[in-house]
């Protein structure tokens, strides 16, 4: 019986400490075991070790940016399956080109993430996401479009 009262664990991986403490309570309130991390670092550990359901990531922090955490992230072998959420105050255009401009012929392709939201986060609309990307176990994606 307590396996079925197992909370999924959640990362969080953003530099701004308002944005975690924010997504944290919102996750923990709504039955989810968040788990949050500062930057790139701490949340690659946090993630190898924690083996989260799901990854919340921001697209832009200082030294190195979500986009090159969520590539080391589809390369790690025991991480590669698990969706990620992108969340960032830049819009989506920007992001899927920026995307594309830092592939490079050494990189492989890099699969798009599981969705991408634009900052400031609408609650209802990722709770939707993360209940239907954790159902999903990594399966399927889903894209939003406004």
């Amino acid at each position: 019986m307590a396996a079925a009262l197992q909370r999924k664990k959640i990362l969080i991986v953003d530099d701004e400490l308002d944005m975690r403490i924010f997504l944290c309570n919102l996750l923990g309130n709504c039955g989810y075991e968040p788990i949050d991390a500062g930057d790139k670092d701490e949340g690659m550990q946090k993630a190898v070790r924690e083996k989260p359901a799901l990854i919340i990531l921001d697209v832009t922090m200082p030294k190195e940016t979500g986009i090159q955490m969520y590539r080391e992230l589809k390369e790690h072998e025991a991480l590669k399956n698990v969706p990620v959420i992108m969340v960032s105050t830049i819009d989506k255009k920007t992001f899927s080109f920026y995307q594309k401009f830092q592939a490079t012929p050494r990189h492989k392709v890099v699969p798009d993430p599981g969705a991408y939201l634009e900052k400031p986060l609408e609650a209802e609309e990722l709770i939707e996401l993360v209940r239907t990307l954790t159902e999903a176990d990594g399966c399927g994606e889903l894209t939003i479009d406004d």
